[in-house]
């Protein structure tokens, strides 16, 4: 009987890993090229220059215009982005059987938005939690109303 491929994705909004599992027993292990980094930049970082100043609408006051988003926010969104692509492909090539996602509460809400149909129905569960500091022999305790490992 071949055994089920089960990719855990644990990620926050700058780092995610992929693990694979193979049934009960069986532990993680870490899938090659499923470790995703990015610099995580205060917005203060990203923007170099001080917002803008307008005049009021009505009268001879000024004041400094808003940014239409976060810049430290959008980076996050870009980073759930690319780690939906990735699951995408490995769908197309039909690397895992059933994926369990765990991720910080606001990138476990970018990465619904940004997952394909086609991954969100292998998707077996979600977990609001930021497991990203925790080892891989760990995982177990924090997984095992989903899944047994």
């Amino acid at each position: 009987m071949k055994p089920v491929r089960t990719w855990i994705l644990i990620a926050d909004g700058a780092r995610a890993r992929i693990v694979l599992n193979e049934g009960p027993g069986k532990g993680v292990v870490a899938v090659d090229g499923g470790l995703f980094e990015q610099d995580a930049r205060a917005t203060r970082e990203i923007m170099s220059d001080r917002p803008g100043r307008t005049f009021d609408s009505a009268g001879a006051g000024r004041h400094a215009m808003e940014l239409p988003t976060d810049p430290a926010r959008e980076e996050k969104r870009h980073f759930a982005e690319r780690l939906a692509e990735h699951l995408d492909g490995a769908v197309a090539r039909n690397a895992f059987d059933r994926l369990i996602v765990v991720a910080a509460p606001s990138a476990l809400g970018d990465l619904r938005a940004a997952v394909s149909d086609r991954v969100r129905g292998r998707i077996l569960a979600e977990l609001d939690k930021d497991l990203t500091k925790v080892p891989n022999d760990k995982l177990a305790s924090h997984l095992g109303d989903v899944i047994a490992l």
